[in-house]
């Protein structure tokens, strides 16, 4: 660790072309409407996190930037808050605001969250390549930062923030101010005492040495020091032989000699103790903190299940509203919204089609204020980010409310922008029997939709259609939200053969009853439920439901009622074996932390296996009246709370201090769902410490998730969130493991986290 702790550490790029550019800055036009563009000049703070904008205005001298203290120039953004920098006229408003001969010079920067893009336009071609390569570029390498690497930039950031003078040093008055800055309030008494013990020269300031010994006091973590000193039994350090007891006894892992030696060459700093074989504190620290030995099974982050089943026997991610931004009367449409579905990993997106004007088809909530995009231009933006997080099939959802002419150019657009990706027939020779599986799909689309005639009409000598009329989603699933006047007009839409003959395993038709739709329906009819509907049949019919689902596939979609585009719980919908259990990608909440727990393992390919007994045709498992079988591996989880890092502060207030509690919860099947807390701890958000041991039981494991809150505690009003995170029960490792933390959006909270003892035994 280096003497001076305020020396920047430019994220490994010191003399890297790139950062120097980024760190020179200059100017670039703003985009935000037609009429609206306007020069500012951005350029990137030495701390390396903040990019800066000036506008023509002056500012006043006297104001001080609360991120790095700069008084040139007013904050504009983190580089952590940003998800992506796109070159060209990616973004809608570029293309809505700007003439293709700017194609070139244009790129927007995407942000994570609600925040609108960034869209921007430079003065050549070269310049915002290299403005989009030099950011991409410090994006990679801070994404790539170990986590003790995160928590030391962060630390080095607060410490400069606290150095009001610039002079390398912390005086007492700035000591205090960056304990308030990373979440610990402290009172006068201990603060001297810090303060006085690290002042080794009595100069009434730190500097050099003495704010690494302040770093090294900070930063120590008792709880690591007694695990890691009750194996460190050679001369003081962990032993290969050590460090396996360790694995297999604590962690609960088949460990051998081989796989000791490999930790201690990848995470032992030290070379002297690496040469030695022997793994230090902060090597075993290093390690902890590494994905391979964290809460989640590290092999259950690739694609680890049996991908050749039938698509129906697969929870599917899947999206309602998916074009939507904010709510479904009056926010924005985007295709925007598509992009960032689908890179979470979203298998089913949802287009909601209206007749457009000069002939193009739109895609917008209908009867509400929302805004509309092109349908040409979703379709182009799936095409271009349908397989950048997974391989596996996208499912089109159309909701087809447009005249037989436009829908004919929508069968045109999809045809021409998807190519041979799309499918448009039934894959192998003759009539298929079931579904094809996601690993014979890779790479392709599906459209579900109306059909003019059921599949196997096509191989029929005499091939003839059905005289049926087109529905909608809503109208199948008798919603009672929809107005007759509007329903009636929508029953005059016809279907176009173009667009019918697009539709081949996913065909959307009315459910009239389970064993009617088993009578009656071929595998590849599926019916939409509407949120109230599934979850009464989840209640009272869940082993028809399970057995339905064997052989078909069912879309479950939020009820009209939720304008604000919330969401219901999909748990007991997965536990009736419910496939496409959509939900509002845009809204923030615990039903989608759940749903992104659900699909975080398998690679985030979209597609989680359903367990044996829900793809079983003769199943008798029924999640309310849980009837003995293979489901039944009743088990008690026992979870110690230990400790926490790093929390972030909620409020820009100084004087902000989190006051964090734990909160975990089980969900699965009825008699599975639980949850229990730890006391809050006052004002300590940097390394609160609770020592607080829970128990569940967990009777159908397969179906189960466990989710970590982190809530700063409020006697007056409720608790805020702070962070979360949920996983598949079967991906929980034992042993003693850190737990990342997510915010609201999904995405990791640098160095954040949470310290735990996890034990599964069976039950009695």
């Amino acid at each position: 660790m280096e003497t001076n702790r305020f020396e920047n550490k430019n994220n490994g790029l010191e003399n890297d072309r790139d950062l120097q550019f980024l760190l020179q800055g200059g100017d670039l036009l703003k985009v935000r409407s037609s009429s609206w563009k306007k020069t500012r000049y951005f350029r990137l703070m030495e701390d390396c996190k903040t990019m800066f904008r000036e506008s023509k205005r002056t500012f006043k001298t006297s104001k001080t930037c609360e991120c790095c203290c700069s008084p040139s120039f007013p904050p504009s953004f983190l580089v952590d808050e940003i998800s992506a920098v796109r070159m060209g006229r990616q973004s809608d408003g570029l293309k809505k605001n700007t003439e293709e001969n700017v194609e070139s010079r244009c790129f927007s920067i995407m942000f994570k969250g609600r925040r609108k893009n960034l869209d921007l336009i430079a003065s050549s071609e070269d310049e915002a390549r290299q403005w989009v390569d030099s950011l991409q570029k410090i994006l990679s390498s801070l994404n790539n930062l170990s986590t003790q690497e995160k928590t030391e930039h962060w630390i080095f950031s607060c410490l400069r923030k606290s150095d009001k003078n610039k002079d390398d040093k912390l005086s007492l008055s700035e000591l205090k101010n960056f304990m308030h800055l990373i979440n610990i309030e402290v009172d006068d008494d201990y603060a001297e005492m810090l303060f006085e013990k690290c002042d080794k020269s009595n100069s009434g300031y730190l500097a050099g040495e003495e704010i690494k010994h302040f770093y090294d006091l900070l930063t120590h973590r008792e709880e690591i020091d007694v695990i890691y000193g009750e194996y460190a039994k050679t001369s003081g350090f962990m032993s290969p032989q050590n460090l396996v007891d360790f694995l297999k006894k604590e962690q609960r892992e088949d460990a051998t000699l081989a796989d000791a030696h490999n930790i201690i060459q990848k995470h032992e700093p030290d070379e002297n103790a690496k040469e030695k074989k022997l793994l230090s504190k902060d090597g075993f620290l290093m390690y902890m903190h590494h994905p391979e030995a964290l809460v989640l099974n590290p092999d259950h982050r690739e694609v680890y299940q049996d991908m050749d089943q039938p698509l129906n026997h697969y929870f599917i991610s899947s999206s309602h509203n998916t074009y939507l931004m904010e709510d479904q009367l009056q926010g924005p449409s985007s295709t925007e919204a598509y992009v960032r579905a689908l890179l979470k990993g979203c298998r089913c997106v949802e287009l909601d089609c209206w007749d457009g004007s000069e002939g193009e088809p739109e895609i917008y909530h209908g009867y509400t204020l929302t805004s509309k995009i092109l349908f040409k231009d979703a379709i182009k933006a799936i095409k271009e980010y349908a397989f950048k997080t997974s391989d596996y099939p996208v499912i089109l959802s159309l909701e087809n409310h447009c005249s037989v002419e436009q829908q004919e150019v929508m069968a045109h657009h999809m045809s021409s922008i998807l190519g041979s990706a799309l499918i448009t027939s039934p894959l192998g020779n003759g009539m298929p029997k079931c579904f094809p599986s996601p690993e014979e799909l890779k790479g392709k689309f599906l459209i579900k939709g109306k059909r003019l005639n059921k599949l196997e009409a096509t191989f029929a000598p005499d091939n003839t259609e059905d005289d049926e009329e087109d529905v909608t989603e809503e109208e199948e699933s008798d919603d009672e939200d929809q107005d007759q006047e509007k329903k009636k007009e929508k029953k005059k839409l016809k279907l176009a053969k173009a667009l019918s003959d697009m539709v081949v395993y996913c065909k959307s038709v009315h459910f009239h009853g389970f064993e009617d739709a088993r009578q009656h329906l071929s595998f590849y009819e599926m019916s939409s439920f509407k949120e109230n509907k599934a979850l009464e049949l989840a209640a009272e019919s869940a082993n028809a439901y399970i057995h339905h689902n064997v052989e078909k596939l069912s879309r479950i979609y939020p009820a009209g009622c939720r304008t604000n585009s919330s969401n219901y719980s999909p748990v007991p919908l997965w536990s009736a074996g419910c496939q496409v259990v959509a939900l509002n990608f845009q809204t923030t909440c615990t039903d989608m932390d759940v749903n992104q727990g659900r699909f975080l393992i398998n690679g985030k390919s979209g597609y989680v296996l359903k367990p044996a007994y829900m793809r079983d045709p003769a199943s008798e498992f029924d999640p309310v009246t849980l009837t003995r079988g293979d489901w039944l591996q009743h088990k008690t989880l026992h979870i110690m709370v230990i400790s926490g890092q790093q929390l972030p502060k909620l409020s820009k207030k100084k004087s902000s201090i989190v006051d964090p509690l734990v909160r975990v919860e089980v969900y699965g099947v009825p008699d599975d769902n639980a949850e229990e807390k730890t006391n809050a701890i006052d004002n300590n958000g940097f390394n609160p410490e609770w020592n607080e041991n829970m128990e569940f039981n967990v009777h159908v494991p397969e179906l189960a998730l466990v989710r970590f809150t982190v809530e700063d505690h409020d006697s007056a009003t409720s608790n805020e969130f702070v962070g979360q995170y949920t996983l598949p029960f079967n991906s929980l490792r034992m042993g003693y493991r850190h737990v990342p933390l997510l915010n609201k959006n999904g995405d990791v909270l640098p160095s954040a986290g949470l310290f735990v003892y996890i034990m599964v035994t069976d039950a009695n």
